[in-house]
């Protein structure tokens, strides 16, 4: 913990310093490269909407949940002289199936649940669901992140001053949802209405992450303009050291708790709103707490620089810089330690005071001829 400490404390002062800002372009081609990734697996593979999106009928069979209860159920299914279509049986803990179906008449219903009970399923329960619901869930769903992306922007720009991080933040929650949208697609996990609340859950941690990054930016860029020891983006870099080991750490304790629900529900429970749900959360913590460092102070300080006064002070700082290493009469070396605009540190050279006020510096005499006071003294 010492090691930790010490290193936090090497990113808050500057002497450690990881280029965020100066590398933008390379993460902005590792999120894209993700996103297409994402894109792609939607494309060709889409969503597998669950039983509240399409509709259906859901058989619950009490039977002990295995590997070979599976298929014979499966099987039962198919053979049972309903029109099931392409059933979806899974494992709900370990002494029950679920079994759906799309849309059935009861007579066809019937027909499915007395081929699972002949399968050595003792007790079948079903229970038929319509795509209302999860057409209802959906469009609230969009309509509640409508308004959250809304009030955003209005948070940000109102808090920061600042409409330039609202469109940063704003791109960093995109990021995230596609990314954990990408994932569901690929990986194959049903669409259902805990996932719907995974993803909203996931914006307000996202955006938590990112204002504490941008709070710190503000902090201090806030006279920039007369300080030249940084430049803008190098005072945006230092607030993400800053705020790094806090980042790491928080999304570390949160995404404990999180993959443990991931795992039960998962392995344990095999189906279930609880590892739809924890699956979300889990994606989407992970690429916020990525999108927060990476991509939305990068973003910001990119959008910044093309203001006057940004480049300006820039320039300003890079000729205080220049006006220092000429003092000196060569390399920098010793001084005061800043972050370069490539985010590493470097060696400044202070003139001395004499250089820095124009005037003259008194000259040593050579050591042959110092003898010559001592003897005029004597």
């Amino acid at each position: 913990m010492s090691r930790m400490a010490t290193f936090g404390q090497q990113l808050y002062t500057g002497k450690v310093s990881f280029d965020f800002v100066g590398r933008r372009n390379l993460w902005y081609l590792v999120s894209a490269l993700i996103v297409v990734a994402a894109a792609v697996g939607l494309i060709f593979r889409g969503l597998d909407p669950g039983i509240e999106f399409k509709g259906g009928v859901e058989f619950n069979a009490s039977i002990t949940a295995n590997d070979a209860s599976v298929e014979s159920l499966r099987d039962a299914a198919i053979n049972s002289g309903a029109n099931v279509g392409s059933p979806l049986v899974t494992t709900s803990g370990p002494d029950a199936v679920l079994v759906q179906t799309q849309p059935l008449d009861q007579a066809a219903a019937d027909e499915v649940a007395a081929a699972l009970q002949s399968a050595g399923a003792q007790d079948v329960s079903q229970e038929r669901v319509g795509p209302t619901f999860g057409g209802q869930i959906l469009n609230r769903a969009l309509l509640a992140l409508g308004v959250f992306l809304v009030l955003v922007v209005l948070f940000i720009a109102g808090y920061f001053r600042e409409w330039k991080m609202s469109v940063a933040a704003i791109v960093a929650l995109l990021h995230d949802v596609l990314i954990t949208v990408g994932v569901y697609a690929w990986s194959g996990f049903e669409v259902t209405p805990a996932t719907v609340t995974g993803l909203l859950t996931i914006l307000g941690y996202s955006l938590y992450d990112t204002v504490v990054v941008f709070d710190k930016v503000r902090e201090n860029t806030r006279n920039y303009q007369t300080n030249l020891s940084r430049t803008y983006a190098e005072h945006a870099n230092l607030a993400v050291n800053q705020t790094l080991v806090r980042s790491i750490n928080t999304t570390i304790t949160a995404l404990l708790p999180v993959l443990a629900l991931l795992i039960v529900g998962t392995v344990v429970l095999g189906t279930g709103p609880l590892k739809d749900l924890a699956l979300a959360l889990f994606v989407g913590m992970t690429a916020g707490a990525y999108s927060s460092i990476f991509i939305a102070t990068p973003l910001a300080v990119h959008l910044k620089e093309n203001e006057a006064v940004v480049s300006g002070q820039a320039e300003r700082v890079a000729a205080r810089r220049a006006h220092a290493v000429a003092a000196t009469g060569g390399e920098p070396s010793g001084g005061a330690t800043r972050v370069t605009s490539g985010g590493a540190p470097a060696r400044v050279a202070r003139p001395s005071r004499a250089v820095s006020e124009g005037r003259r510096q008194p000259q040593r005499k050579p050591r042959s001829q110092r003898g010559q006071n001592n003897g005029r003294s004597s």
